[in-house]
């Protein structure tokens, strides 16, 4: 860690706040965990939900369940990441104390106020999701400006976009217009998988390269910005179905090829024996198998829509459990090879994709049974997290210095 806090400033904080990983990890992990059971059990058991009639007067259960996983999870742990990232990149402080309490606090009143069990006007929640994500974007704009740190521009930049995104959604659930709805989760899906694309470029083989001891291949100019490009058209394609399906399909399959290439060249087959490295790996490997299902189904509006769980759970979900596992554990001094074994998590995330996105086509009778199988692998793995990490995300470093 960089020597760019005042010691003194430092101890007064409490742990929890002297980093942007430490709340937001924790508060995704807690979301992951607790809202997939609330989810199923309101659908399939409303009789048993927390939340009766008054709950869906406004917030509907379709237009929830996704945004909550895409805004209140996933963005969670990305913004987590790089808030924590951004000063490793440019030595320059981010946000922590009150700052970060105050932004935390921000996607924390949105969680509940999309909860509340009466009528609240749309725009409450729609306030605090944008403040919390335009701080975030401003932390990130200002340590990489002060310091002309332009390859990382894009970060802030990407956070924008996603606040246009969500409030879009706002506006969708709102008009009750779900077909955008749709469109907006799609769209936002590929918008993960674009911060997926570049985040995991950089550090699945570095991470790979280094704990192997070989070298780390130097990536592929015309794969990686080709990648970049097509996971940014699927991102608008998701959003304005700009494409006829026969175009969109050809770019789907091209870009399952070229993830392929590159990720089969990061060496995955010398990773099966360190969990943090293989789950990395089988992570992003479900990233192309996902790309060429869909092209393969993309006339079969059904099977598209399971095969989009693929990636969400098998790809971005399972990404950002081993991300969290692993950077916890560096960020706060302690061995990341010697930590609690997830290894429990990660198959579990594995069947929870197989069993949300495919046992439902192969076996649709059985549909029912196949979610709450998923529910409860998903569960599992992110209650391991929240249960070994809680207390390291909540303690000071074990080295007594800052972050």
């Amino acid at each position: 860690m960089l020597n760019i806090d005042d010691p003194r400033e430092v101890e007064k904080t409490p742990a929890i706040w002297r980093l942007g990983f430490r709340p937001f990890f924790l508060g995704g992990a807690c979301v992951a965990m607790l809202y997939i059971p609330l989810w199923i059990i309101s659908w399939f058991l409303p009789q048993y939900s927390l939340f009766q009639d008054q709950f869906w007067v406004k917030v509907i259960p379709l237009w929830w369940h996704p945004h909550e996983m895409l805004f209140g999870f996933a963005l969670a742990i990305v913004c987590g990441f790089l808030l924590t990232a951004v000063q490793t990149w440019t030595n320059q402080p981010s946000l922590k104390g009150w700052p970060l309490a105050v932004t935390f606090g921000c996607w924390l009143m949105a969680r509940v106020l999309l909860l509340m069990p009466f009528e609240l006007p749309i725009w409450l929640p729609a306030l605090f999701d944008s403040l919390f994500l335009m701080i975030s974007a401003f932390t990130l704009w200002r340590c990489i400006f002060k310091v002309k740190q332009w390859n990382n521009i894009g970060f802030p930049i990407m956070l924008i976009l996603a606040t246009g995104i969500n409030l879009l959604s706002y506006y969708a659930l709102s008009e009750r217009n779900f077909t955008l709805s749709q469109h907006i989760w799609q769209g936002m899906l590929w918008w993960l998988g674009l911060i997926i694309t570049i985040v995991g470029g950089r550090v699945i083989p570095f991470f790979t390269a280094m704990r192997i001891k070989q070298t780390k291949p130097d990536p592929i100019k015309v794969v990686e910005i080709s990648l970049i490009l097509l996971m940014l058209v699927f991102v608008f394609q998701g959003i304005t179905k700009f494409l006829p399906a026969d175009i969109e399909q050809g770019l789907l399959a091209a870009a399952a090829l070229l993830h392929l290439i590159r990720w089969s060249r990061w060496y995955p087959h010398k990773t099966l024996g360190e969990p943090l490295l293989w789950s990395l790996h089988s992570a992003y490997l479900c990233l192309p198998i996902t790309l060429a299902a869909l092209a393969w189904n993309i006339h079969d509006e059904n099977a598209y829509r399971q095969l989009l769980h693929l990636f969400a759970i098998g790809t971005l979900a399972a990404i950002c459990l081993s991300m969290i596992s692993r950077v916890s554990l560096g960020h706060t001094s302690r061995n990341i090879y010697q930590g609690p074994n997830m290894s429990i998590a990660f198959v579990a995330l594995i069947l929870a994709a197989v069993l949300r996105a495919v046992m439902p086509l192969l076996w649709p009778q059985y549909s029912q049974f196949w979610l709450w199988a998923a529910a409860s692998c998903w569960t599992l793995a992110f209650g391991l997290f929240v249960w070994w990490y809680a207390p390291i995300l909540t303690k000071p470093r074990v080295d007594g210095r800052p972050g």
